[in-house]
């Protein structure tokens, strides 16, 4: 089912008026993003997966709907069962159906298992996408998660968007 496109500037600044901020200050970077060349093929590397869907596992804390800074660390070996979300920008039905809409494991499990891909961290990491201050984000909860992803000696990250 298909329906008229939807104006996501509009809307993102429509909720964050609802939540009581100011509106929505988009980032603007001029500066080039820092990448460093992968070290060896795909095939033979460590990914770990970011995602900013507000997944969370059974027992932990569902995530906040302010300016939730937090992350959930998720064994990659969760069953989809014990997989919760909750978020204020997207349509939560989808991905309650199917978790993999916005936290891929099982496809790149399978990519694992096809060759293509040399392995998954043990752990993945998510947020609540949305968050209000893009300058928190940068200084607060991407580093934390650089630590992790350092930590896991992860060779790349696939950031999923919600």
């Amino acid at each position: 089912m298909s329906g008229p496109p939807i104006d996501y500037i509009d809307r993102t600044k429509k909720q964050y008026e609802a939540l009581g901020f100011q509106a929505y200050q988009w980032v603007d970077n001029q500066s080039p993003v820092p990448l460093t060349p992968l070290q060896k093929p795909v095939s033979e590397s460590k990914l770990a997966l970011i995602a900013s869907g507000g997944l969370y596992a059974l027992g932990q804390i569902a995530f906040h709907f302010k300016d939730d800074l937090s992350y959930r660390e998720i064994d990659i070996h969760t069953p989809e069962g014990d997989l919760r979300a909750t978020h204020f920008a997207y349509d939560l039905a989808p991905v309650r159906q199917d978790p993999n809409t916005v936290f891929p494991v099982a496809p790149l499990k399978a990519q694992v298992a096809a060759g293509r891909l040399g392995s998954l961290a043990e752990r993945a990491y998510t947020f609540m996408g949305g968050i209000y201050s893009a300058r928190k984000v940068k200084d607060i909860l991407a580093p934390a998660i650089v630590h992790r992803l350092l930590k896991d000696q992860a060779d790349l990250a696939l950031l999923v968007p919600a």
